[in-house]
């Protein structure tokens, strides 16, 4: 076989065909090139591909004026749908550049003028993806591997070119259908989607998708590729391609067109396929859905069933309830939510009743045996369109309103929490959690209630709190509560959390409704100060429902005396206090200015003197240190004592020093205003104000230098309000002299304010080192004493010894008690009875 191959001379064939002129020569050439063809029907060599392909060009240059290359032109190009022959693994990467570009040939040859020859072109193409191996290999060779021309034709952007050449083929169906199967087959690899967007493919596809086709095949195919651009290249840029008028217009009849005469399971499915892409679209607000009539078709549609409206726009539309009607079903009421973030969708969503149709599904199953959808699907679309009703109710507050929603929901929450047995299956993204309960429902009608409560809307609060919805959600609170004993989960600390953020916004500015929630509420609420703090870094929510319940605290409880005496009679402080001491930055501020508020009750600050933490900590050195660690943090300059050492700017931090001076309206606050806002500072200093400076118990000296600032935080404040009031002023003009001099005058108060309190400071540190001083000397004179009584201890001892075993001494110390008994005698003499001697007799021993 090699010789036979060797008898092929291709330069000789090359130079053959770029002869012209006679009949014999045009003969001798078709001669050879099917010589060629069948010398090389078992796969081309790598080396011989770059040769192979200028034959083809000259047969295509041939072929404009004879027909007769027409067909060994086809041949040729045949032999690239077989796999390339290697000699050596290496002649892969070897070869990569010229097989790369003899591939891309065959994207430029879509342009000549033959269909059979742009047919082959793509049969070849599409049989990289089918390879079969030929009966026979080479001797010697072996084939490439599987994905070798797939990689080549990336290379060469073989995609690009056969997207571009669909210009070529507009009025050709046949063609056009196989450009597009080759096509189907490219946009598998992300890398030819990427150069089939960037030709603008995904637009081509769209203006293409209802043209005449009674076969089908290219709604199919173009739905297909559309997918594969949108999985695998950017989607903004195929979804920007197809927000012309035009091809939302194109999309639009084609989807029609499926749906009011597909009758076949695929049909169904690709109507499926493009409901998505439209949806796809309806995210980008540039495109116009709305403009072309879309986004009204897909609305009517979504609540076909549920309005039971009769609408020319689906006439003739008939639900199966098959799967995949059920699956067109789901993803209207997606369309629908998506529209619903559209402001100029608002007045189409009111006009084509999509309050009525969502509400349709608050209310359990009634009829779970008639047909229609099962029980199953019945609560897949229920909470699918629960979780949609709460993005549609915030748009449409009236219609919310007049369909009496509010009630609808607070009825189906008492099912929620009722005895009545229900089995939930637990299906779908927005059935987690709910298998074999009600929880689901009850997750996604609390986030209805939140949305539209989150708008601050009177009317809507007033509607809740009339129809008994406080007593009510903290019943559903209670429960959801309980739940979370037995097992804690996401979907139940999400339950929590949305209750008490719709408590906080309807209590927030009412005194009565504040009452009607501390008559039950507060006991509720005293729980979740009681959480374990390693809970809060489980993952699963108690940050949050933990930031929920001080928020419910603060707008529910602060505000109202009776709740306010309530909440600090079931030590509520202490609480607070032991959740401060934690010392979480995300707690800290928000903690805090629940005391700040709470200290205007008088029995605040009592209860705040009297808390003990760890270690016998006091409230009054628990904010301290808070203090220490927040000016640390801001990088305010400290010695290493915690004294000031800027008396200019004793509580400037690090990032208002880096500020330039930027003069500002009276209407904008400074960079030392807005620091009072976003530090703890203030709020520590507004709690000392209340607790007093003095006579504090459990401080140490170092706090106490620290207090000597705070004391003083208000004037370093009014201080550094009036030198960036300098700054500003110099940076716009000159100040006339006796304003300049009041300037100063007043820089020199705020100064020597600072300069009082290191006074301050160093006299603290002073009677700290002078008591540490006379601590010092009683602790060294008690040593002193220790060591002078062991002394006497020892010498007393020694002279016991010496007595007891030397008789000289005995004696020696039996005259000096003798001699000092008689010296402790009266020296005056009084007769008042007899005389007694004081010496046993014959004793022989002084102890």
């Amino acid at each position: 076989q090699d010789t036979v191959l060797r008898s092929v001379d291709l330069n000789q064939v090359i130079t053959l065909l770029k002869g012209s002129g006679s009949k014999d020569l045009e003969k001798e050439q078709l001669k050879t090139l099917k010589k060629v063809v069948k010398h090389f029907e078992n796969g081309l060599p790598l080396k011989n591909v770059a040769q192979i392909t200028e034959i083809l060009n000259l047969c295509a240059e041939k072929m404009i004026e004879q027909e007769a290359f027409t067909e060994p032109l086809c041949e040729l190009i045949k032999l690239f749908g077989l796999p390339f022959q290697k000699k050596k693994s290496i002649d892969e990467a070897n070869y990569s550049v010229e097989v790369s570009q003899s591939i891309a040939q065959l994207g430029y040859l879509m342009r000549v003028p033959s269909s059979q020859v742009k047919i082959q072109i793509c049969k070849s193409i599409v049989s990289f993806y089918n390879l079969e191996l030929p009966g026979k290999l080479l001797s010697g060779y072996q084939p490439t591997s599987a994905n070798y021309k797939i990689q080549m034709a990336e290379e060469g952007r073989l995609a690009e070119s056969l997207v571009l050449s669909l210009a070529l083929v507009e009025n050709q169906l046949t063609e056009k259908l196989w450009v597009l199967k080759a096509l189907q087959h490219l946009s598998t690899s992300g890398k030819s989607c990427g150069q089939m967007v960037k030709a603008q493919a995904a637009r081509r596809l769209c203006l293409y998708l209802n043209g005449a086709d009674p076969s089908g095949q290219l709604v199919f195919r173009s739905s297909d590729i559309l997918w594969n651009l949108l999985e695998n290249a950017s989607k903004e840029e195929v979804v920007n391609q197809l927000r012309s008028l035009e091809c939302v217009h194109s999309l639009k009849e084609v989807f029609l067109d499926l749906l009011t005469r597909g009758f076949r399971h695929c049909d169904h499915q690709l109507r499926n396929d493009l409901l998505v892409v439209a949806s796809l679209l309806a995210e980008n607000s540039a495109v116009p859905i709305i403009e072309s009539g879309f986004a009204k078709l897909l609305i009517v549609l979504g609540t076909f069933t549920e309005v039971k409206l009769p609408n020319p726009l689906v006439k003739g539309f008939k639900l199966t309830y098959s799967y995949e009607d059920f699956e067109m079903k789901k993803l209207l009421f997606n369309v629908i939510g998506i529209l619903s973030k559209d402001p100029s969708a608002a007045q189409l969503l009111s006009e084509n009743h999509v309050m009525p149709a969502l509400l349709y599904y608050i209310k359990r199953n009634q009829n779970p045996g008639l047909p229609g959808w099962s029980a199953t699907q019945y609560e897949e679309l229920q909470l699918h369109a629960i979780a949609v009703l709460a993005s549609v109710a915030p748009v449409l507050v009236d219609k919310y309103l007049s369909c009496q929603a509010n009630t609808l929901l607070l009825m189906f929450l008492e099912w929620c929490i009722g005895q009545d047995p229900f089995f939930g299956q637990g299906n779908s993204f927005h059935g987690t959690g709910g298998r074999g309960n009600k929880l689901a429902q009850m997750r996604y009608s609390l986030l209805v209630l939140r949305s539209v409560v989150a708008l601050y809307d009177d009317a809507v609060s007033i509607n809740l709190c009339d129809q008994g919805a406080i007593s009510q959600l903290l019943d559903i609170l209670q429960y959801a509560a309980d739940k979370s004993k037995e097992k804690e989960d996401t979907i139940l600390l999400e339950i929590q959390t949305d209750i008490l953020f719709i408590l906080s916004v309807l209590c927030e500015n009412d005194v009565h409704r504040k009452e009607l929630f501390s008559c039950k509420g507060i006991g509720i609420l005293i729980p979740f100060f009681k959480m374990d703090p390693r809970k809060l870094y489980s993952g699963l929510g108690h940050n949050c429902l933990l930031l929920s319940a001080l928020d419910c605290l603060w707008s529910c409880v602060i505000g109202c005396c009776i709740a306010e005496d309530s909440f600090i009679e079931k030590q509520g402080i202490f609480l607070l206090l032991d959740l401060l001491a934690l010392k979480e930055k995300n707690l800290c501020n928000i903690i805090l200015g629940i005391l700040v508020e709470f200290s205007e009750n008088p029995k605040t600050t009592s209860h705040m003197s009297i808390w003990r933490g760890k270690r016998d900590q006091t409230a009054a050195n628990l904010l301290i240190q808070l203090w220490r660690q927040e000016e640390l943090d801001l990088g305010v300059r400290r010695d290493q004592d915690g004294k000031i050492v800027d008396t200019k700017r004793p509580i400037v931090t690090s990032f208002q020093k880096q500020q330039k001076v930027i003069p500002l309206p009276a209407s904008c606050p400074s960079f030392a205003i807005m620091e009072i806002s976003e530090s703890i500072r203030a709020k520590v200093y507004s709690l000392f104000c209340k607790l007093g400076f003095v006579n504090l118990p459990g401080l140490s000296p170092k706090d106490f230098v620290t207090l000597a600032i705070i004391q003083h935080y208000i004037d370093f404040k009014i201080g550094e309000v009036w030198s960036e009031i300098c700054a500003e002023i110099k940076e716009e003009f000159r100040p006339v002299t006796p304003d300049e001099r009041t300037l100063k005058l007043i820089s020199k108060v705020s100064e020597n304010t600072g300069k009082t309190v290191v006074f301050l400071q160093n006299g603290v540190l002073e009677r700290q080192l002078h008591h540490e001083i006379q601590e010092e000397k009683k602790t060294y004179k008690e040593i002193q004493d220790t060591h002078r009584q062991r002394e006497l201890i020892n010498k007393s001892w020694q002279n016991f010894l010496a007595r007891t075993s030397n008789y000289e001494a005995l004696k020696k110390a039996k005259i000096l008690q003798e001699r000092s008994i008689e010296a402790s005698r009266s020296k005056a003499k009084i007769q008042t009875g007899p005389q007694y001697s004081t010496d046993i007799p014959n004793l022989h021993t002084t102890v």
